[in-house]
Formats: C-alpha cells, sequence, structure tokens
C-alpha cells in the first residue's frame, strides 16, 4: 500500500473519530454541566447577554474558559445546549467553567455595536467604554457571582473572537490570566480581511457586510436576524464584472443600510477612522500569559496573527508571549484534522497534535496551576518538509538573507542581473482581470491560497520567472520582500507578487485521484500578496506614478515557512489584478471607490530586471 494511500485512509479514520467525539461530547456536556443564561451589567447600565455552563460536580473549584463573540452565542434557552464546549474537544473533560457571550450590540446584548471597536487607554468615566472594559466588567461578574469558581480565566477567539482576545489585554482584569488570540483580527487596511496594504479586498467585504452588517435595531436570535444575500449570477467572478465600479455596490445593492460598507469607501486611505482601529499601539505592559495562534493559508488573517505576536514581542518584552503557525486555512486548527489542506498533504493530523501539546497544556498551566508547558517561544509547521520546529524566536535568529533576482527570458536566480534595458512588457486590461483561482466558483474558496497557479501563468498579463531545478533543499523562513522595478503608462496600478513551489514532472499524483490531479509540474501557491500602488511609500499620502518613469514598488509579504525540496523549483509570478478577491485598479490616480465605469483604463507595464534597475524578492533561508 502506498504512503499517499495510508494517508487518505487515516484521514478518514480521522474524520470518523471526530464525529463520534463531537456526538459523545454532545450527552457529555448534559450530563456534566449546567447551563444558565444572564445579562451581565456593564460599567454604563448596558447588559451583555452571556451562557455560562457549569460543572455539575462542585466539589472543585474551576476557572473560566471565555469566548466573545458578534456570531452568537446560539443555542439560546437554559435547555438549551451546546454539543461541545471550549477551544478544542480535550477541554471539555478537564473541567472549565465555560462562557460565551455576545458582545455590545449583538444578538441578544444591549447598547450598539462598532465595528473593531477603537480602544481607549485613559477611561475618563463610566461612559468611555470599549472592548477592554466590557471584558473586564464580565470578568469582574462572574468571578463574584458564580459559585465554584477559582477566581481565574481564560479568554479566546478565533478571527473576531480573536480580536476580542487581543483587545481585553490592556488593562487586564487580575483574574485575566491566560488570552489566545487565534487568526485574531488586526488591521483592516494594511493586512487584514478587507484591505491588503490599501488594496480593498471586494470578494470578502462584500460576501461578510451583505448579511453581518445589516443593522440590528434591538436584541434578536439567529432566527430573527438577517437572511444571506441571494446572488442574481452565481458565477462569483462574472457577478462581481457585472458590478462595474464599487460605487455600483450602494447604488444597486446596499443602498444605505450597510454602515461599516459605506464607511469603507467612505475612507480610503490610512486615516483617522482605520488607525484608531488598529490595537497593536495599545499592547503595552500586558500582564496575562499569551499564546497567539494562526494559519500559513489563512485567507482572512494570517497578518493579524504574525503581528499580534511582534507586537506584544516589541512593547511588552516581559509578557510569556507565544506564537504557534501551522499548514492552517481560516481555523483550521480547530475546524480541519489539519492533515490536507486543497490538493497538498501534510502526512499528519497538524491540528490534533497542536490541539493535545500546546493549545491544552498553555491553558492548564496558568489557569489550573498545572504542569509547566515549556512552550517554545514560536512553534512552526514548515511545509515542504511537513515538520513542526521550534525556535527561540521568530522570525528565527539561524539564517541567512538572500535575494532573488528576475532575469531575463523569465529566469530567477541568487545572481543580480549583469544586462542593461532589460525588462517585460504587457498590457493589463480592468474588463479582464487575472482571476485569484482557477473555475467557476460561487463564492471565494479558501484554497486559492495554496491551489496551483498553472491557470494563471499561462495569461499574457502575467509575468513569470523560476529557478533552475533545486540540488538541495531550501528552507525560507520568516518575511518576503517585495523589490520591483517598474512602470505603467497609467497613473496607479496594483502589484501582486506570488512566491510558487513547482514540483517535478515526475511528481506522483495521489492515490486514490477522485479529482483528477496532475501533481507533475504543479504550482503551489506558498504566499501571494498584493500592494496599490500609490500607496508605496505611505498610506497616509498615495502617491500617483509618472507615466513611463521606472518606479520602486517595494513591500513585505506575510512569513512564511516553507521547504522547497531538492528536484522542485522556485517561481514568482508577478500581475496587477486578482480578482475578485481584490477589487480593480482603474490604473488612474485616483479615489478608487468613487470612480466610475468610464475610469477604468488599459494600461501597458514593465518589471524592469537589468543592472541599474533590478527586481527581486528577498528572502530568508533558515541554515542546515
Amino acid at each position: 500500500m502506498t504512503r499517499i494511500k495510508l494517508i487518505c485512509i487515516c484521514v478518514l479514520l480521522l474524520s470518523a473519530t471526530a464525529l463520534f467525539a463531537q456526538q459523545t461530547d454532545s450527552a457529555y456536556v448534559r450530563d456534566n454541566y449546567t447551563k444558565i443564561e444572564r445579562s451581565i451589567p456593564m460599567r454604563d447600565g448596558k447588559t451583555l447577554f452571556t451562557a455560562i455552563y457549569t460543572p455539575k460536580d462542585q466539589t472543585k473549584k474551576y476557572p473560566f474558559m471565555i469566548n466573545r463573540t458578534p456570531y452568537t452565542v446560539a443555542p439560546y434557552g437554559a435547555d438549551k445546549y451546546k454539543t461541545t464546549l471550549g477551544p478544542s474537544p480535550g477541554f471539555i473533560r478537564e473541567g472549565f467553567i465555560f462562557v460565551y457571550q455576545d458582545v455590545r450590540g449583538k444578538w441578544m446584548s444591549e447598547g450598539e455595536f462598532v465595528d473593531v471597536r477603537p480602544h481607549i487607554d485613559q477611561k475618563k468615566g463610566k461612559q468611555d467604554i470599549d472592548e477592554s472594559s466590557d471584558t473586564y466588567d464580565t470578568i469582574d461578574w462572574l468571578i463574584k457571582n458564580i459559585p465554584g469558581n477559582n477566581g481565574k480565566a481564560g479568554l479566546y477567539g478565533i478571527s473576531y473572537p480573536g480580536f476580542y482576545s487581543t483587545a481585553a489585554l490592556p488593562g487586564a482584569h487580575p483574574g485575566l490570566k491566560a488570552v489566545s488570540p487565534q487568526a485574531p483580527v488586526t488591521d483592516w487596511f494594511q493586512g487584514d480581511d478587507f484591505h491588503h496594504n490599501g488594496a480593498f479586498f471586494l470578494a470578502d467585504g462584500f460576501n461578510f457586510y451583505s448579511s453581518f452588517g445589516v443593522p440590528r435595531p434591538k436584541p434578536i436570535t439567529p432566527d430573527k436576524g438577517p437572511k444571506p444575500f441571494n446572488f442574481p449570477i452565481k458565477d462569483d467572478y462574472r457577478f462581481f464584472l457585472s458590478i462595474g465600479a464599487l460605487k455600483n455596490v450602494k447604488l444597486k445593492y446596499f443602498a444605505d443600510s450597510m454602515k461599516f460598507w459605506n464607511d469603507m469607501m467612505d475612507h480610503g486611505n490610512y486615516d483617522e477612522f482605520w488607525k484608531v482601529r488598529n490595537i497593536r499601539p495599545h499592547l503595552k505592559g500586558i500582564t496575562p500569559a499569551v499564546l497567539v495562534v494562526g494559519g500559513f493559508f489563512d485567507a482572512e488573517d494570517a497578518f493579524g496573527a504574525l503581528n499580534t505576536y511582534q507586537a506584544i514581542e516589541k512593547q511588552s518584552p516581559a509578557t510569556h508571549n507565544n506564537l504557534v503557525m501551522g499548514p492552517w486555512f481560516h481555523g483550521g486548527w480547530v475546524r480541519s484534522t489539519g492533515a490536507f489542506f486543497g490538493d497538498i498533504q501534510f502526512g499528519q493530523p497538524t491540528s490534533d497534535w497542536y490541539q493535545k501539546n500546546v493549545e491544552l497544556p498553555f491553558f492548564l498551566q496558568y489557569l489550573k496551576d498545572g504542569a509547566v508547558s515549556n512552550l517554545a517561544e514560536a512553534t512552526i509547521f514548515v511545509t515542504g518538509s511537513n515538520e513542526w520546529k521550534k525556535f527561540n524566536t521568530w522570525p528565527p535568529q539561524d539564517i541567512e538573507q538572500k535575494t532573488l533576482y528576475f532575469q531575463p527570458n523569465g529566469l530567477l536566480t541568487f545572481s543580480a542581473p549583469s544586462t542593461s534595458d532589460s525588462w517585460d512588457e504587457y498590457v493589463s486590461d480592468p474588463a479582464n482581470p487575472v482571476p485569484h483561482q482557477d473555475g467557476v466558483r460561487a463564492r471565494r474558496s479558501r484554497e486559492y491560497m495554496i491551489d496551483d497557479q498553472r491557470f494563471a501563468a499561462r495569461r499574457p498579463d502575467v509575468k513569470v520567472y523560476q529557478t533552475q531545478t533545486l540540488t538541495e533543499d531550501m528552507t525560507f523562513t520568516g518575511p518576503l520582500m517585495a523589490k520591483l522595478q517598474v512602470s505603467t503608462t497609467g497613473t496607479d496600478a496594483d502589484y501582486v507578487v506570488k512566491l510558487i513551489d513547482v514540483y517535478p514532472e515526475d511528481a506522483a499524483d495521489p492515490q486514490p485521484n477522485p479529482k483528477g490531479l496532475l501533481m507533475g509540474g504543479y504550482e503551489m501557491l506558498v504566499r501571494g500578496e498584493v500592494m496599490r500602488g500609490k500607496f508605496r511609500n505611505s498610506f497616509e499620502k498615495p502617491e500617483a506614478f509618472i507615466p513611463g518613469k521606472v518606479t520602486a514598488v517595494n513591500y513585505t509579504l506575510p512569513d512564511v515557512a516553507h521547504t522547497f525540496k531538492k528536484g522542485h523549483k522556485i517561481m514568482i509570478q508577478v500581475q496587477n489584478s486578482w480578482f475578485p478577491l481584490v477589487d480593480r485598479n482603474p490604473q488612474q490616480f485616483m479615489d478608487i471607490y468613487q470612480a466610475s465605469d468610464a475610469d477604468f483604463k488599459k494600461a501597458t507595464h514593465r518589471i524592469y530586471h537589468d543592472a541599474t534597475h533590478a527586481s527581486a524578492l528577498t528572502v530568508t533561508i533558515l541554515k542546515p
């Protein structure tokens, strides 16, 4: 039996085991926990709806395990129980008081909901509230009013609840001992969810706010909540192309009902609206222990995990601050076995390993005085070689910085180009943007983060550079820096840089192979990122390109941990659209959110690769 068959069988067994565990956990919750519902008062008089699951065994004292969410604490009703409790399956039998809370202004909680509510460092009175104060007041009430607690609390959450976890850290309640922001929403202009380097992530913004952003006039339960948007065209690419200019979204679909969508359209630069929603400057003097968790293939908040960890490291060096990054999609460390993603196998159930060896020991150490978990500073899964590695710092210290240079004829080398007057020229047409994923799809799939890029390489408006076949393994760890030398006949442009692992032509297809994959020559996306060109020097003060002038466009791509194996090749693709993931750039310097359909123009682009104007990607290579 082949190794690939064994992996497939193991994945099926793990899935069946997970389903059985969920069914048994459902019975365990009812048999061993008592559920109550309370409206917890905040300092300004508003109350937050909270579901509390307390162990029936009251011979011990238990810590709180809290999840604050805008996505409902359903099911509602003291006789309606969740099927499982806690961050991952191991928690339910360890014994915690599990707490789930609708955040202010969502579902059954009172108050006004504010997206990524700004943090207030210096609160002047009871009306100065933020997510930190709401968490503080919640923990204070729980400790004083729920019997059988040990005075300690832990907090966790994925994505938006990850933001609420981060936001609880400044000015934390003394009883809050351990916090795990997981894929935390962190900066909605520079790198998370709705903007990356100022470029608007159209599909994500529209899909999210077409339901999530519907105003809630009073507390409601999900059965009375907003219904999903009914897409009139099922093909994502054609639907978003049919909208035309961004301002047509409001005219055709949202009107004035989507406040935050309209706010995004009104704040096209990194102004005060976005700055006050960046929690990172407030992560100082943090007292709880922190475990930041993220996925390298997270289509939403990989930036948030990496940059939350780094912000605490720099501004709160005394904090017990740990990082875990795995081969996961958004929340994949809980929502999958982590044995594979898309077409790529990782050879082991990475999620199960993380839950048992990192997450549960972390909370037990700080909430139950358990054995010291001895977590590494950074616990990182390296794809390609498919192995967990532990580092004393992230990025690692034992590295060598190298530069991959673009060369004529689509070559990519570690040597700088020596030719003169060398470039690749092509036309980018906003009416025919490069898709972010192959095929016809109803919605943006998460697999685009790791998918085969051969479909893009065939387009004339995607430039491809690749190395010769590698003669030894090469592991990239840490951030990447794109250093482009470009020109355009327009006055603005987007630049998308993609780092790709090219498999050998004799790479074996999986067996069984229901998708009909051809792994020979497979082009696995390791990292891709966009830069809206007008923000190349400042997110606050955009600058036009001078038509025809060679211009530097430098920007950082989120960290990677990937081994390019011997026999593989390293490829870089460069393009000017990534649709409908990213909205179309009219290729004219203007407020894109107010552009009209007539403003979108073709432009001729050049990517330079000569001795005077060398385009490149700077990488960090882990020393053997």
